[in-house]
């Protein structure tokens, strides 16, 4: 169906129903084929906006003089319920994927044109219908939110979970995660998870499964695969390790970090290299992962929210930081350098240790180690109660210091527990002493 020459196309275009599919030549020449979607609160007059095939939203102007055509068909709903019930893959054994929602599981939603989590099962396999064919593959919808949203009860929540899942004979447990908050869902759960048999991966995707772009796939099938590895006995997260899609990167639980808004190998392992390669065929490990346990997995928690995550900056004022920390049992302070707040801070922070909260250091610097005996200031926090956690990312620290207050009372107790390795989130540093 063209438009006729004496009608004025606006009248029919702001009129079509939203999903439907329609090629527009506007006044220019240019042409543009997408899916009808609701128009953006500042669009002008006469905007038609369309989601096109690549996954972006365009808005087209509407002249006297533009042209369209409508394609048939109806507009697109959400997948049917034809992939195989999760009743006809309960077998013992392989993969259990646990869903928590973010882009690697989400989908367009024609009705408001933005990316909606999948619901379901059935919507899972219709993007990833791989999954079904790859082997013994098992999913379970635990959340359905995206990662910005998500608390230190919901990786309690998932731990069970993974206990749940090597229970019923899974050999290794794939985690789909929005990215936003991966590393410290990976940190936590590092610190919760004990005697695992097998690992457990956590996975997510830059951009959605309906964008040709969509890295999920190529992340999913990687993630699966290490997932498969008999050698691993450990939380680790597989992103792409480069642009192209022939190279995934294992990340440790403990060590990774998101360091990119938008790039598909967002996540690098910082202070060294990652664990592992993926390179689409075969899994390579390097000496340093853990093996997996005896078993059975187990949950060593509790979690005890009880604490904080402050960045020190300049203009923050020490009144400012004692109010944040009034309440808490613990706090881990991100420094600048090697572990340094400004001076004026000492007051408040030998009030806290004084009273029993723990106060813990580590630097905002995305390389390094905090050191307290170089500086001044240092000493000074030292002296002030302080515990420095090494070369701890800041995420980490927070999630391992929810853990140690979980698990001990006495102040003394979460600092001995805080300087003990737990997940390997130590790196051993190589001495003057040691060869090259």
């Amino acid at each position: 169906m063209a438009s006729r020459g004496s009608d004025d196309p606006w009248d029919r275009l702001r009129e079509l129903p939203l999903g439907q599919k329609v090629e527009i030549t506007d006044e220019r020449g240019v042409r543009w084929s997408g899916t009808v979607i609701p128009p953006h609160e500042l669009s002008g007059d006469r905007i038609l906006t369309l989601k096109l095939s690549s996954g972006y939203n365009v808005g087209v102007r509407v002249g006297p003089a533009t042209t369209y055509r409508l394609h048939e068909g109806a507009p697109p709903r959400a997948p049917a319920r034809s992939s195989p019930s999760p009743s006809d893959r309960r077998a013992a054994g392989g993969v259990e994927l646990l869903t928590t929602g973010g882009t690697i599981a989400s989908r367009v939603d024609y009705e408001t044109g933005g990316v909606r989590p999948v619901g379901d099962e059935a919507e899972i396999l219709a993007f990833y219908p791989e999954l079904a064919h790859a082997g013994s593959v098992r999913i379970t919808p635990v959340l359905d939110r995206l990662s910005e949203n998500l608390t230190p009860a919901d990786w309690s929540r998932l731990a069970e979970k993974v206990v749940e899942a090597f229970g019923r004979g899974a050999t290794g447990v794939v985690i789909a995660h929005g990215t936003d908050t991966l590393g410290f869902t990976a940190a936590g759960l590092s610190f919760l998870l004990a005697d695992l048999p097998g690992p457990v991966v956590l996975v997510g995707a830059q951009r959605s499964p309906d964008r040709p772009s969509s890295d999920g796939p190529s992340n999913l099938r990687a993630a699966v695969e290490v997932a498969r590895d008999r050698r691993l006995g450990e939380v680790v997260v597989v992103m792409h390790a480069g642009l192209s899609d022939d190279r995934f990167a294992i990340h440790r639980g403990t060590w990774v970090r998101k360091m990119h808004s938008s790039r598909r190998d967002a996540f690098r392992s910082r202070n060294g290299p990652p664990l592992g390669t993926f390179d689409g065929r075969s899994v390579e490990l390097g000496p340093s992962v853990r093996p997996p346990a005896a078993g059975p997995a187990r949950v060593e928690g509790p979690l005890d929210p009880s604490a904080g995550l402050l960045w020190s900056y300049p203009g923050l004022s020490a009144e400012r930081a004692a109010t944040f920390v009034d309440g808490l049992r613990g706090v881990v302070l991100a420094g600048t350098g090697l572990g340094h707040v400004a001076h004026d801070h000492l007051g408040w922070i030998r009030s806290a240790t004084d009273r029993g909260v723990v106060v813990a250091m580590t630097t905002q610097c995305l390389e390094g180690t905090v050191d307290p005996y170089v500086y001044a200031t240092g000493r000074e926090l030292l002296r002030s109660g302080v515990t420095f956690l090494d070369d701890l990312l800041p995420e980490t620290a927070y999630a391992k210091l929810l853990w140690a207050l979980g698990r001990g009372r006495d102040p003394a107790e979460v600092r001995t527990l805080l300087l003990r390795d737990r997940a390997g989130e130590f790196r051993r540093r190589r001495g003057l002493e040691d060869p090259p």
